[in-house]
């Protein structure tokens, strides 16, 4: 006799599946997770190094206090007090050279809280500062169906086209480009990084945080320990190779590598663009989104990590001016970050971010690279010794959201029957991060108890913005809507 359908199986085991898995287990379902890997985590995964026993990431991430999301998890697994909090209102240090900026945050409604350090940095004009003044006025008042109508472009050209000075487009909105969306701003969608951007001039609190300790180690295990004490289960190891269809061509349930069939009332697909690719129904090609799969294409990084014999600098986070010779772009000291660490000598980890042009560099290159640019902000470390090095290659750190992909950002009803979509790609109204992984987590639970008769709001949503930038967006809201309505008389 065959085995009763599971309630939901979760393919993948990164921030998302276990949002999801967590959400449905507290609502009494009792959800599988498969995760191909040995370690949870995804593309957040940590683990601990064999050398000097110390937790690493896959690479160094940061959250943000704005991702609500993914914080209601750490709640949820009894982790939040693991997140180390910048002390306000310090955001990030940009550095060239020796020389530092300080990007900190004033108590000024939005979007003025950058605007002392911004007139404060002497490497800018006043005049190319004030020309990103036009871009920011209109980032304020534009709805999401004009960010999306901006997909078909490229964010420098419409840097350029709103009067933004190459000088300034060289100076900030280069590193953001790289920093935040992962790419190059002449290949980045222009509607993404003005979804950021709104957001960012919209807000008077945004702080960052950092993982005490490994960051799967934040969300990973207590998300198991939650699954499984609602009598569900969580296997590492289990790669799925397709699903299972039912005669009318609905999803009822998983086909794993080794032949097994699990059958469940729901599957969550919780994977990477080109995962899902992999093993998705032949038949599913010609449908959206699934046609669109192969224009996600994943933006490769590495993450370099140094232990030193002494301590570099007292700093925990910094980032290089964008050069786009440079390998890295954001520099961690976990010695200032995790606690209890304060007297141990620095252990510096890197981003060397859409690292295409460097792939060809071997790991011993990279680390001497690495050093090198780190060395140019703090020249004792060219000199000191360099206990043990690891260098992480991360075939995706996000999918690169070049132009034409945010409008393809897929639903989370996958338009196949009993089948849904989970992962920081699809349409989450955010940009791909933890928090829009935590996001579609969520949403994808919401869809899965509407199946099954259940109805429930799981996901938070963001306040949208605050200050100035909300009251000038209700004004064009009503400028809009008076122009329609002259137009209809």
């Amino acid at each position: 006799m065959s085995e009763p359908p599971r309630d939901v199986v979760v393919v993948g085991g990164g921030v998302a599946g276990l949002t999801a898995a967590v959400a449905l287990a507290d609502r009494g379902l009792r959800p599988l997770v498969l995760e191909r890997s040995r370690l949870l985590g995804g593309r957040a995964r940590s683990w601990v190094d064999d050398v000097t026993g110390d937790p690493i990431h896959i690479g160094p991430h940061i959250m943000l206090s704005q991702y609500q999301n993914f914080l209601a998890l750490l709640d949820r697994v009894g982790t939040r007090d693991k997140v180390v909090w910048q002390k306000a209102p310090e955001f990030i240090t940009m550095v060239e050279g020796q020389r530092e900026v300080s990007m900190g945050l004033a108590d000024l409604p939005p979007p003025m809280p950058f605007l002392p350090s911004v007139l404060a940095d002497k490497s800018v004009s006043l005049a190319d500062k004030l020309s990103n003044f036009r871009l920011t006025a209109w980032a304020m008042t534009i709805t999401e169906d004009e960010v999306l109508a901006l997909d078909d472009r490229d964010a420098l050209t419409l840097l350029r086209e709103m009067g933004v000075t190459e000088r300034y487009i060289e100076r900030f909105w280069s590193f953001v480009s790289m920093a935040i969306m992962n790419v190059p701003l002449e290949i980045c969608s222009a509607a993404a990084l003005m979804r950021f951007y709104r957001r960012l001039v919209g807000h008077r609190r945004c702080e960052v945080g950092f993982a005490d300790g490994g960051l799967g180690d934040l969300f990973a295990p207590g998300s198991a320990r939650a699954i499984e004490a609602a009598g569900g289960e969580v296997r590492t190891g289990a790669a799925a190779r397709g699903f299972a269809l039912s005669e009318g061509g609905d999803v009822e349930g998983v086909e794993l590598d080794g032949g097994e069939v699990v059958r469940a009332r729901a599957v969550v697909a919780a994977l990477a663009p080109q995962e899902l690719l992999a093993i998705a129904h032949p038949s599913w090609g010609s449908l959206s989104p699934f046609a669109d799969l192969a224009l996600f294409e994943p933006c490769p990084y590495f993450s370099t990590y140094l232990w030193f014999d002494e301590k570099l600098t007292r700093r925990a986070f910094w980032a290089r001016v964008y050069d786009k010779d440079d390998l890295n772009c954001d520099f961690y000291d976990l010695s200032n970050i995790h606690r209890g660490w304060e007297d141990r000598p620095s252990l510096v980890c890197t981003n060397a971010i859409w690292c295409h042009r460097a792939a060809g560099l071997s790991d011993r290159e990279i680390i001497e690279r690495t050093r090198a640019e780190l060395a140019e902000y703090l020249p004792r470390a060219a000199t000191c010794k360099l206990r043990h090095a690891v260098v992480n290659r991360i075939p995706m750190a996000i999918h690169c959201p070049k132009p034409g992909t945010e409008s393809r950002r897929p639903p989370i009803a996958s338009g196949i029957g009993g089948l849904y979509l989970a992962g920081d790609w699809t349409k989450t109204g955010y940009p791909s991060s933890m928090e829009g992984a935590a996001r579609s987590g969520f949403l994808a639970a919401e869809h899965v108890l509407a199946q099954l008769g259940r109805p429930e709001r799981v996901a938070i949503d963001h306040d949208d913005v605050e200050g100035f930038t909300r009251l000038f967006g209700r004004v064009a809201a009503w400028r809009r809507g008076l122009s329609r309505e002259l137009a209809t008389t």
